[in-house]
């Protein structure tokens, strides 16, 4: 899938209006989950975190880079997620995204352009609210990942990420219960759980009319 201008701008369009919501996001969820809240129904003493999800081109194609989170992290160890953490003081969404992704992977935010945001999701087990801001780079970020925060950079390919064929789903074991766990496998890879609920929404605003020079296997 290549990265093209005219695709950013009509995705910025296309975030613009009316989201999927959290009817795409539950394409994703695992079954059964732990309470199904729309973030609007959440009480305001639930905390509040920002995460990127960054586009950029690498070799002519559009990625999106994930983290695996440290081990030593306070929420989601060892997980796949998207750059981001909690708000701090009175900052906003877009600037908590933006400095935590600088935290986190070294990625200047004068190089990135913001688009939009997607709906919010509130992950019950946390008690957090995660508001995902989408945002492009011109050229592949220098990641520079902080080991306390992040141990492995893990960068996909757009249209490897919209293929159906890497959907799976499995059934692990989780906190003593049985659970069918969808993901989307890369490599060794499983995204899945928040990560991939967030990403089910915005690959919904991501069809192939966007960039239409795609090579992309979408079904």
């Amino acid at each position: 899938m290549r990265f093209d201008e005219d695709g950013i701008r009509r995705l910025r369009e296309r975030l613009a209006a009316e989201a999927p919501g959290l009817a795409a996001q539950m394409t994703m969820a695992p079954e059964p989950r732990l309470g199904h809240k729309p973030y609007g129904d959440v009480g305001p003493t639930s905390a509040r975190a920002a995460v990127l999800i960054l586009l950029y081109p690498r070799d002519g194609q559009a990625h999106l880079v994930f983290i695996r989170r440290a081990a030593g992290v306070l929420h989601h160890q060892d997980q796949i997620g998207f750059p981001g953490g909690q708000l701090e003081g009175a900052e906003t969404i877009e600037q908590a995204a933006l400095r935590e992704t600088r935290e986190e992977l070294g990625v200047d935010p004068e190089g990135v352009r913001l688009i939009g945001r997607l709906t919010p999701l509130y992950i019950p087990v946390s008690d957090f609210i995660v508001y995902p801001v989408v945002a492009a780079a011109g050229g592949r970020p220098d990641f520079v990942p902080d080991p306390v925060e992040a141990s492995e950079v893990i960068e996909i390919p757009l249209g490897h990420l919209i293929d159906k064929a890497n959907i799976r789903r499995e059934e692990w074991t989780i906190r003593g219960i049985p659970v069918v766990v969808p993901f989307y496998a890369f490599g060794p890879h499983k995204i899945w759980g928040a990560t991939a609920m967030l990403l089910a929404e915005f690959l919904k605003m991501v069809p192939e009319m966007l960039f239409p020079n795609s090579q992309s296997t979408k079904k």
